[in-house]
């Protein structure tokens, strides 16, 4: 004899009904979850809070794993630079040899703008960092290009600010929580940063394309003057990043621009530094430019900064 089908619940009335509340709670965390759903797509920044204190609540873990991951790349450096410790030795001595050429030539230009400074009475203002965090990790195959940092709103990092590690520039911080914090990388899509060429003005625009490269857009089009090799730097424009700071490498050259790499990838980065915004009266301007702009002070003079960044400029190109 066939065993009775367990869908069926027969003339009990209690099953009937634990059956037709199960479907009704069903039903009705469907119709949650779409609500939800479509809720994030009109207005993301509303799970803004949900999303920072879920990120506090996995951050653990993941430096836990970057700690693991850390040890294990040393491991294997270790073993690959015993193979390769001789073709490394000599090339080593290579480029000292060309380090103490250009060390002497950089102490000529540093005491050159020494005396310019004097003669101006000038100071060096570069700010300090906030907070140096563990990158907890990065998207890599993604079409959003975002990172996790181990600091949050406890250490006074708020959106805005740039994350940049020993090599240059990583990113900006997009959303914080109270221990971690979101990072919008420079690969992202939406990431636009202006640039300028290392040696000269040449100025730019660097956008992600979203596969961990940047795309180098000329502001002035027509002959283009960068080459394969040329480096890019923040140029100071937007007040969020200090100029000056390393950003990408042209690789490949287009009719209006370039495709650089990153100086500073993210995937070899263990420690990133948040920096304060360059100039917060700048960037409240930018975000705000229906407000009646302050009348300036009779006392206001350039920054300290942007005349030492001129004179050493000046003095480079001399």
């Amino acid at each position: 004899m066939a065993p009775p089908s367990s869908r069926r619940t027969g003339f009990s009335k209690k099953a009937q009904y634990s059956r037709f509340t199960g479907y009704l709670l069903a039903g009705a965390g469907a119709v949650v979850g779409l609500a939800l759903l479509l809720l994030s797509q009109w207005h993301p920044a509303a799970f803004a809070p949900v999303r920072g204190a879920a990120s506090d609540v996995v951050a653990p873990v993941g430096t836990g794993s970057a700690i693991v991951r850390e040890q294990k790349q040393g491991i294997f450096a270790a073993i690959a630079g015993y193979f390769r410790a001789g073709t490394q030795n000599a090339e080593l001595r290579r480029e000292m040899e060309i380090a103490r050429i250009r060390l002497a030539e950089a102490e000529a230009v540093k005491a050159e703008n020494a005396r310019l400074k004097g003669l101006l009475g000038l100071r060096d203002g570069e700010s300090k960092p906030l907070a140096v965090a563990r990158l907890v990790g990065s998207t890599a195959t993604s079409g959003r290009r975002l990172a996790y940092i181990g600091a949050g709103s406890t250490s006074g990092v708020q959106p805005g600010m740039p994350v940049l590690s020993e090599r240059g520039v990583i990113g900006r911080v997009l959303e914080t929580g109270r221990n971690s914090a979101r990072v919008l990388l420079l690969t992202d899509s939406e990431s636009v940063l202006p640039v300028r060429r290392a040696k000269d003005n040449v100025i730019a625009f660097a956008e992600g394309r979203g596969d961990g490269l940047l795309r180098i857009r000329l502001v002035n089009l027509g002959v283009n003057p960068l080459k394969v090799g040329d480096m890019m730097v923040t140029s100071g424009a937007g007040g969020y990043y200090r100029p000056g700071v390393a950003v990408a490498v042209i690789a490949k050259i287009t009719p209006d621009g370039g495709i650089g790499r990153l100086v500073a990838e993210p995937a070899a980065t263990n420690y990133v530094s948040v920096m304060p915004v360059h100039e917060a009266e700048a960037v409240t301007e930018l975000e705000a430019p229906d407000t009646p702009a302050a009348a300036p002070s009779p006392a206001a003079k350039p920054s300290a900064a942007a005349a030492s960044a001129a004179a050493t400029t000046s003095t480079a190109e001399e």
